[in-house]
Order: structure tokens, then C-alpha cells, then sequence
């Protein structure tokens, strides 16, 4: 490729003709990890498209010098848009530059060879023609729905133009993403090639391009007004059972641009800025971003250390023990498997095995997952393990005697860890050896889709024993929050007044679904009686004991349940009756929950995360936010308990909490921390 070039390079883009005319533009965003289009990126590449409209190549090669090719807008700069109209301008720039490179009257073929997302698609789309390598690292998707908003720069569009209605809405609804042979598949892009010839396959399709693809009879039909009025109505009802309109605006607002524009025309493209536009200074919006941020922010606990584990040895093979070493199994590491007798491994591996089929339709996955996973009832594991993880039952003197026999076994080096729930670690590790040895990882039920890991730390832990806890939870995908030592920690604490209070309505003879729907219209992602059912009643007993110690009993509606061995989804019946995974819930017409029902089961949630903060059990509010939120479901478009508090009104909640406490009593008490925030 000849290094001359009759253009101007750029700070992010470089530009090179090669000896047939073609112009390979490559994205190389300076100073960033992966490609985003950022203001000062967007306004270089105007620049080049000025440039390629006054001397046009034979062909114009978008590529990537990163890893990815684009991962979407700069999210950052999502925060410093003031208003509606600000972001209407920025849009519309966007789309229109977008418009004239489609225009180029040169072919143009972008070059996929990781990750096109977002804004990142939008650019591929923009191009005539897409090739991406045939590579895991390969997706492309729309993910804006999950930051309160939709595409921008004429993704709701080109991809109903190019793919059809439904394809297209169902990417942008969900914001999944889609491999390279199902984008093949699905007509997003137009080739699929081995890594190694990428830029072949797109140098033969600028300079041998195929007619374009025009819309099939079966899409034209369905993007009639017609069947779009009748497409559309299904498909609110279809979102309508995963979130309200006034918690969740964008996945409305992009059935909506649909049925009034069908993806065509100028003016749909306006329409799409304005209403994406609108949505982006929106409060669910600004949390998503929020919640976005505290993400990476959780994403980057263990960077400081370089340690990995490579085994991993977990002792207890019930729900949660089993859902472990299966989780760490499927992410590359060796774990062998402890219990007291052969048949409760057995069972977990079975588990595990029913598990994987689901995960992984191609066997070979499945199996070499299979195959790290081993049964070690003698407990052979532990001398080679790098972290231990005991997952027995809450009990203190058993957990003590497990460590007894276990740190003799362990090398030098190696991590023993707790995945206790609420017993604190100076109790845990009174009579090891070196006490400083143990931290708690604990981890939440379900395992595989809860994200959250508490990495518990006493005042005497080596800091350097917490990084290699966090770099661990980071290595098998999950996201770890530091947490001092303390009854509860942060989760299952904050969780207690909530689940409690819902357990006093319920004594109070408030229909189990009435207790549920309150909590699901603020924006739970389900009511806390569902929620005791599935974590299990069991735990739900043995954590209320640590914090009904000091306050009143147990409530009856619990301990009569958990008595009779009723443990909820994981015995088939607690609070509800469960069929394979659904609870059956009895019907409540013509009952009504009491009007304050829904403070009364947040409020103390959120007072208990003041509580929180005071005490320190974790750094800052931020991440008391982040915690919650990644290890309760918390409404995610509210921005975390604390973010919700400020946004209502620190002011306004104290008052409401003392009203509570007049009509309920002293545990509706505001905390003294509310200070700290004010």
C-alpha cells in the first residue's frame, strides 16, 4: 500500500490511496482503548468527506487500527449536553454527515473486525457495503436502549431499509447484539471472512461491487401503513411486560418513529433526531448513562493486580456451591468440587450439566466446560488451588472447623474465601493461623445472572489479598464492590427493611401480589415476596435472625413456611406455588393496597443505605448506588437508592420517613447519616 496520499491525515484517522485508487480510512482513536466517535473525531471525518467529495477515490475502505472497529458514541459526552434542542443540533450534524458519505459517489465497504455498536453500526450502515471477520470478538448491535435512548445517526433508518421491520425493530428493542453469521444471516452485512482476509474481501467488493440490495416483497408489505399500525400494536404489548412507557421511554419511541414513518424519507430522519434528542435529557436517560459509568467504575476493582487464578477449589456442592464452581468452570478455570459425600456432588454436576446444555447448543463448549469441572469429595483440590471458596451452610462453629482442616492443605499464597451472606469475618477467622488469609467473596442467587460480587474485607486484611479477590471476581465476568466486614454487608442489609416490612404487610393480611405489585410499579424488576422465593427462604431466615436479633421476632408468615420446609422456587413452593419458573400468583381483583404500601417498603431501603454510608461498610455513595443496584435488580432508570433520594429530595424523604414512624413506629426512624447528603 503506497504511504502517498493527495489527503491530509488526521489526529484519529489515518488515510492512505493504494496503487489502484482505493482509499483505506482507518479509525485509530487517540489516546482510548477502543474507537468512539467523540466531537472532535466526528468533525476530522467531515474534514475527509470534504475532501473525498471534491477529488473522489475509486473507493473509500472504512477500517479500524484497534481491536474493535467503532463501539458507539463517546458516552462521556452525553453528560455535558445541557438540553433537548442542544442534542437535536449535535444529532442532526451527525446525521447529515453520515448522509453525504453515503452519497460519496464512490463505492464505500466497511471493514468489520471486532465489535460495530451503536453509532458504530451506523457508520457500517452508512457504507454500501459491509464484510467482517468470521471471530468471536465480532458483534454488532444496538445497545442505545439500554442508556434510555435509540439510534441516532439514521439507525432506525438504514437498518429497516436494509434488513426489514422486524429484524431491525427486534435489534434495537433488545439491544442485542448478533455474531457475524447470523448478521450474515439476518442481511446486515455482506460477506463473512476469515480474519486474515478482511481487507481482501473488502478491497474485491470496492472494487467488484454487486448491485445493492433492494427491499424484499415480504418487507415491503410489512412496512405498509397498514401492517404497521397492526405490528406496532403488538409490539408495545409485547414491551408493555417488561417495562412501563414512564419508566422505560425508548423502546415506545422507536415502535412509534416506526409506525408514523415506516423507516423512510427524509423525514424520518428528523424525527429520529428529535425523539432521540428528547430522550437523551431525559432523568432515565441521565441514570442509564449513570448507571453505565458505575458499572465501568465496578469493572475496574482488581486492575492493580496482575495475579490469576487457574484453579479453583470450592467446598459445599448446594445451589449456590455447585452454581459456583459451574460459573467458574465456564470461564476457563480448573475447579474441583467438595462435599461431605459423593451423591451432592453428583448432583451439582448434574446441574451443572442441564445448565450448560442451555448455555451451549455446540457440545464441544459444553464439553470442555464439563471437563474442568471435577468431583473431589476427598477435598485432593485444595493443595493446588489458588483461591478455596467454602460455600457450606451459615453456621459459624461449622465454618470454623472447615477451616481448620482446610488451611494446613492450602500452599502459600493461596486465597481462602468465605461466600458467607451475613456472618462477619472476625468471627469467621478467630481461630485460623493467619486470620488475614481470609476474605469474603460472596456471591448472589442466582449465580449466573446476578453480576454482583461482595468482596469482604476486615480492618487487618493485606489490601494486596482484596485487589487479588477483586482481580478474580473481574476474571470469571462478574462485577466485585469492596465491603467492610459487617452484619449483613451491604446487599443483604439494605435488603432486611425491605423484605421485612413486605413480610409485616403480609401479616397484616395484604394480598402477596398487592405486596409485589407496589414495589414492581416503582420499578423493581420483581416485589419482594417473589424475591424471598427465589433466594430461598432458608437464607432469607438466616440473615433476618442477624438483624431481628436486636428488633422484633421473625415474622410468623416466614418461620411457619420455613418450618414446614417450604423454601420457595427452590422447593417448588414458599410464599407461592412455583411451576417450572414462574411463581403462580392468586388473583386480586377488587383488593387495593394501602396508599403508602410503596414508601413503606423503599423508604426503609433507602434510610438503610444512609445507614450505610455513615458506617463506611462501603467507599462512597456511588458505589453504595452501584452495589445495589448490580446486587438487588434496584430500578436501574432511578440511578441507584441514594441517586433516587437526592432526585426526590433529601428533605422531602426525612419527612416522609417521620410520617411513617408516626403511623408505624421507631423503625421508620430516619438515619442521622441523611445529613451527609444535603
Amino acid at each position: 500500500m503506497q504511504a502517498s496520499s493527495p489527503y491530509q491525515a488526521t489526529t484519529h484517522w489515518q488515510l492512505r490511496t493504494d496503487e489502484d485508487g482505493v482509499a483505506w480510512l482507518t479509525l485509530d482513536k487517540a489516546g482510548a482503548s477502543v474507537n468512539s466517535l467523540s466531537r472532535d473525531l466526528m468533525e476530522e471525518f467531515r474534514g475527509l468527506v470534504e475532501q473525498f467529495e471534491r477529488t473522489p477515490p475509486r473507493a473509500v475502505i472504512v477500517r479500524s487500527a484497534k481491536k474493535g472497529f467503532i463501539a458507539g458514541a463517546d458516552i462521556k459526552e452525553f453528560e455535558s449536553i445541557a438540553s433537548a434542542e442542544e442534542a437535536f443540533g449535535l444529532i442532526r450534524s451527525g446525521q447529515e454527515l453520515l448522509d453525504r458519505f453515503a452519497a460519496l459517489p464512490c463505492p464505500t465497504v466497511a471493514a468489520i473486525n471486532g465489535f460495530a455498536l451503536g453509532g458504530g453500526l451506523e457508520v457500517a450502515l452508512a457504507c454500501r457495503y459491509r464484510v467482517c471477520a468470521d471471530d468471536p470478538s465480532v458483534t454488532l448491535g444496538f445497545p442505545e436502549v439500554q442508556l434510555g435512548v435509540h439510534p441516532g445517526f439514521g439507525g432506525t433508518v438504514r437498518s429497516v431499509q436494509l434488513i426489514g421491520p422486524i429484524a431491525a425493530l427486534d435489534l434495537m428493542l433488545t439491544g442485542r447484539s448478533v455474531r457475524p453469521q447470523q448478521a450474515l444471516e439476518l442481511g446486515l452485512v455482506d460477506r463473512v471472512v476469515p480474519p486474515e482476509q478482511l481487507d481482501a474481501a473488502a478491497k474485491s467488493l470496492a472494487l467488484n461491487p454487486p448491485k445493492p440490495r433492494t427491499p424484499s416483497l415480504k418487507h415491503r408489505l410489512l412496512n405498509s401503513a397498514p401492517a404497521r399500525a397492526f405490528v406496532a400494536g403488538q409490539m408495545r404489548a409485547r414491551v408493555a411486560r417488561r417495562a412501563r412507557p414512564d419508566h422505560y421511554p425508548a423502546p415506545y419511541a422507536i415502535i412509534d418513529l416506526w409506525q408514523r414513518h415506516g423507516g423512510v424519507g427524509a423525514r424520518a430522519m428528523e424525527a429520529e433526531a428529535r425523539s432521540m434528542a428528547e430522550l437523551l435529557v431525559t432523568p432515565t436517560s441521565r441514570n442509564l448513562v449513570r448507571v453505565f459509568f458505575l458499572q465501568e467504575r465496578l469493572k475496574s476493582g482488581g486492575k492493580a493486580s496482575s495475579v490469576r487464578a487457574e484453579h479453583v477449589h470450592v467446598v459445599g456442592a448446594g445451589v449456590m456451591g455447585g452454581d459456583i464452581a459451574t460459573w467458574c468452570a465456564t470461564r476457563g478455570l480448573t475447579v474441583t468440587l467438595q462435599d461431605r459425600a459423593e451423591e451432592y456432588v453428583a448432583s451439582a454436576l448434574a446441574r451443572a450439566r442441564t445448565f450448560l446444555e442451555k448455555r451451549y447448543p455446540d457440545p464441544s463448549r459444553r464439553d470442555a466446560a464439563l471437563a474442568r469441572l471435577h468431583a473431589d469429595v476427598e477435598g485432593r483440590g485444595v493443595a493446588q488451588a489458588d483461591i478455596v471458596i467454602e460455600a457450606i451452610f451459615e453456621d459459624l462453629d461449622a465454618k470454623r472447623e472447615l477451616y481448620a482442616r482446610l488451611e494446613p492443605q492450602m500452599k502459600p499464597g493461596a486465597l481462602l474465601a468465605t461466600n458467607t451472606s451475613s456472618i462477619v469475618l472476625e468471627e469467621l477467622a478467630a481461630k485460623l493461623a493467619d486470620p488475614t488469609r481470609l476474605i469474603g467473596l460472596h456471591f448472589f442467587n442466582p449465580v449466573a445472572r446476578m453480576p454482583l460480587v461482595e468482596v469482604i474485607r476486615t480492618e487487618k486484611t493485606d489490601p494486596e489479598l482484596i485487589q487479588r479477590g477483586q482481580a478474580f471476581v473481574r476474571q470469571i465476568d462478574k462485577l466485585p464492590i469492596v465491603c467492610r466486614s459487617s452484619p449483613g454487608f451491604l446487599v443483604n442489609r439494605v435488603l432486611m427493611p425491605y423484605l421485612s416490612e413486605a413480610l409485616r404487610a403480609a401479616e397484616e393480611g395484604i394480598a402477596l401480589p398487592l405486596i409485589d405489585r407496589a414495589a414492581e410499579d416503582f420499578g423493581m424488576p420483581m416485589g419482594p415476596i417473589e424475591l424471598a422465593d427465589v433466594v430461598g427462604l432458608d437464607v432469607v431466615m438466616s440473615v433476618g435472625k442477624v438483624f431481628f436479633r436486636d428488633r422484633n421476632a421473625v415474622p410468623s408468615v416466614l418461620s411457619v413456611r420455613h418450618a414446614n420446609n417450604q423454601l420457595g422456587k427452590k422447593s417448588g413452593r414458599g410464599f407461592y406455588t412455583w411451576t417450572g419458573d414462574k411463581p403462580q400468583k392468586p388473583p386480586t381483583e377488587g383488593q387495593r393496597a394501602p396508599e403508602d404500601l410503596q414508601d413503606r417498603l423503599l423508604l426503609p431501603l433507602v434510610n438503610e443505605c444512609v445507614a450505610v454510608l455513615r458506617e463506611k461498610v462501603v467507599e462512597d455513595a456511588d458505589l453504595i448506588d452501584a452495589g445495589v443496584i448490580f446486587g438487588t435488580g434496584f430500578a436501574p432508570f432511578r440511578g441507584g437508592p441514594l441517586q433516587y433520594a437526592r432526585a426526590r429530595g433529601v428533605e422531602a424523604i426525612v419527612a416522609r420517613l417521620k410520617e411513617l414512624q408516626e403511623t408505624h413506629g421507631e423503625r421508620f426512624a430516619p438515619d442521622p447519616g441523611w445529613s451527609l447528603l444535603r
